[in-house]
């Protein structure tokens, strides 16, 4: 474990020095603007209050969601269903569980299997918002482990998968729509499904306010690694306003919020 930590100290220097890109906006309230979240919850604290009241303070219009369980679908339903009309959930093995808590209307969707070595499906749903139909895809791309569980391994092997999955999945996405591809991508803003998303014109909003701004925390004998693991990425139709992480909830994640508005040039 502590050549992991040391594996991860290195990551996030070779990440860069970036440096914030975009000063974080009042929304305009003459402009129609949508407030998304993103949150890997854990699939083992179904019901923790302190996750439900931070989806609950947040406010968002819609709530990406993933590690999601029965339990937690019933436990979300039971404290949020007055505030989110629209509910559903796709449930998996495990940590493979979504969730999706809207204001607003979304069709069912489509359900994407990974590619071999992926471990968890992705998410597909248009949604009626302000700002039109918004298309949004919800992520949970293979964690960084080996299939024998080994953290180091895991950390030198999986970049790869993560970037055929993303690629799998982007396959399926309308190019007419304005998109947002959300969730916990499992790696930071250098990762492989990051850059190829670069590649293919959709941007990591968050780096862009809070290049450092960790998502992730763990704790180990020789101290807590953090990371910036989940992602809220954006297509070229659409322009953030405002993004940030709450520290908030007793995932091990913590949730992303992002403010997006129509891009001007539209």
């Amino acid at each position: 474990m502590r050549f992991f930590c040391l594996l991860v100290a290195i990551g996030s220097v070779l990440a860069g020095c970036a440096q914030a890109t975009r000063t974080p906006q009042t929304p305009s309230p003459d402009i129609p603007h949508l407030k998304v979240m993103s949150y890997n919850v854990n699939y083992g604290l179904a019901g923790d209050l302190s996750i439900v009241e931070a989806i609950e303070r947040a406010g968002c219009d819609v709530v990406f969601l993933q590690e999601t369980t029965p339990d937690w679908e019933q436990a979300l339903k039971k404290a949020l269903g007055q505030k989110y009309a629209h509910i559903d959930f796709h449930h998996g093995r495990g940590a493979g569980g979504l969730g999706i808590l809207s204001k607003f209307s979304f069709n069912p969707g489509e359900l994407i299997d990974p590619p071999e070595g992926g471990w968890f499906p992705a998410w597909r749903v248009v949604l009626d918002t302000p700002l039109g139909k918004i298309q949004a895809l919800n992520v949970h791309l293979r964690p960084q482990l080996s299939d024998s569980g080994s953290v180091v391994s895991g950390y030198f092997t999986t970049d790869t998968i993560r970037e055929r999955q993303i690629e799998r999945y982007v396959e399926h996405l309308d190019p007419d729509l304005p998109t947002l591809i959300v969730g916990d991508f499992n790696e930071n803003r250098s990762g492989d499904a990051v850059a190829y998303l670069l590649r293919q014109g959709y941007t990591s909003a968050l780096p862009e306010f809070s290049p450092y701004q960790t998502t992730w925390r763990w704790n180990t004998s020789v101290g807590t690694i953090t990371s910036q693991l989940d992602h809220i990425a954006y297509d070229q139709k659409l322009e953030p306003v405002k993004v940030w992480v709450l520290r908030a909830g007793s995932s091990d994640h913590l949730p992303v919020v992002g403010i997006f508005e129509l891009a001007k040039t539209r």
